[in-house]
């Protein structure tokens, strides 16, 4: 492209985009194929954050395209009150997967399917006290963004009534500590559960949780936290949901990442993975809650409930994952990217924790030399000569953390495309920090 068109492009992002959150990566992209996506002249760029998080298969993977050909010759949307076979098929093979959630619901995005397993937690408890972490995403609408405490918070008045939050467990950064300086979480989760009770009103009716937080600097829970958890909310008479918008469909080495734990949520919410970056989200629950509920009149029309497009997508999704064995790979391939990234903290003091399960990991940048504060410009510089080098990493960036890179590519990433991926990691820390040693006035925030 020339730099002519160029300028017009950008002078139209400043002139017409509405900005929703950081800023534009300083690429136009064109197209995207398998793991990498292709700028306006044709450089390709290796996505280790398989697009928002949701391309789980890559990037224009054929049997997607196919099922979306197919499917639009079909039919693609439909009245809401109309059904189709591959809504039913897809809730079926759903609850097939997690056994004890019978009942499914498919919708558009994550925001949507935390709103509806809120709004239904609400009605079958008759409560309406909602609990989450202090770094948690569950999305951009009224009950989701309520429940979202790492982010977006200021200078849009108040949330909705009885939006309750305790810290999230950071193994890294233990609150409460075990003699050996170990994470004690148990302690920390008695302690937050008594601060809900001195603020509750009697009236809790859900705690909403991730099982790996991902915008809070990809946290994950400690084996036993979910079972623990599990029995606060029973204790409580509290509905348990799980949101599994990034950790479904395999990404964690499970086909949702609360079966390690052996741990079955009242209520699980699915986005962004089971679409493969198409807009598809589901709600599954028991049946005796979604028989309460339908019985006090649960209410969620949307214009694109059970719309039968995206669901052959899922379907699709589904196949490509069981006949390609995506979940095991996820594990097999995800032990290779953990253990370079393991290799980069060794060699580096400014890599200060590597963390997370199966394709779905976060690297902590941090000051170093014996100091464990957070270094957000180093994380910045890094990421700006990853995405010169071709690499596309996201980083997050919280009070009172380090700069951590969410690093969840397609589950369909070759070991090559790992490896290459862990090379260009590396020349951009060495180079980052080089900058620095170039420039000594730099301080990190």
């Amino acid at each position: 492209m020339s730099d002519n068109q160029d300028r017009t492009f950008w002078a139209a992002v400043d002139k017409h985009l509405i900005r929703y959150g950081g800023s534009f990566d300083p690429a136009i992209i064109e197209r995207a194929d398998g793991c990498y996506v292709y700028d306006a002249d044709d450089r390709a760029i290796l996505d280790f954050t398989s697009g928002q998080m949701s391309a789980l298969l890559g990037h224009s993977h054929p049997r997607i395209v196919s099922a979306v050909h197919r499917q639009m010759g079909k039919v693609a949307h439909l009245f809401s009150g109309m059904l189709s076979r591959p809504v039913v098929d897809l809730a079926a093979r759903l609850a097939q997967l997690a056994p004890g959630l019978d009942k499914v619901i498919l919708l558009s995005t994550g925001a949507e399917s935390n709103e509806a397993a809120i709004r239904m937690a609400k009605l079958v408890t008759g409560k309406h006290e909602i609990v989450a972490f202090s770094k948690s995403w569950h999305g951009m609408t009224g009950a989701a963004a309520s429940a979202t405490y790492s982010a977006g918070r200021r200078g849009y008045g108040p949330g909705m009534v009885g939006s309750l939050a305790i810290p999230a467990p950071n193994a890294f950064r233990p609150r409460f500590r075990h003699a050996d300086g170990s994470l004690d979480w148990k302690t920390e989760l008695d302690d937050a559960f008594n601060l809900i009770d001195s603020q509750s009103t009697g009236s809790l009716a859900a705690f909403v949780a991730e099982p790996i937080l991902s915008s809070g600097g990809m946290l994950e829970l400690p084996l036993g936290y979910l079972a623990a958890l599990k029995e606060k909310c029973r204790e409580r008479g509290m509905l348990l949901i799980l949101d599994e918008a990034q950790t479904g469909i395999g990404r964690t080495g499970d086909m949702f990442a609360f079966q390690r734990d052996g741990v079955t949520p009242d209520i699980l919410t699915l986005s962004k993975t089971i679409g493969a970056g198409l807009p598809l989200a589901a709600v599954m629950t028991t049946t005796e809650i979604e028989n309460t509920a339908h019985e006090r009149g649960f209410l969620f029309y949307t214009t694109h409930v059970s719309d039968p497009l995206p669901a052959a997508v899922g379907l699709a999704v589904l196949d490509v994952v069981e006949d390609e064995g995506l979940v095991e790979r996820a594990r097999i391939i995800g032990k290779r990217l953990f253990d370079g990234l393991s290799q980069l903290k060794q060699r580096h003091e400014c890599v200060g924790d590597v963390r997370g399960r199966g394709l779905m990991l976060g690297v902590e940048i941090v000051r170093g030399a014996g100091d464990n504060g957070p270094d957000h410009e180093l994380g910045s510089h890094i990421a700006a000569e990853a995405f010169r080098r071709g690499l596309s990493m996201n980083i997050v960036k919280l009070p009172g953390m380090g700069g951590v890179f969410r690093i969840a590519p397609p589950l369909t990433i070759s070991e090559q495309d790992i490896d290459k991926g862990l090379g260009i990691i590396a020349d951009s820390i060495e180079a980052a920090l080089a900058g620095r040693t170039a420039a000594p006035g730099i301080a990190a925030e």
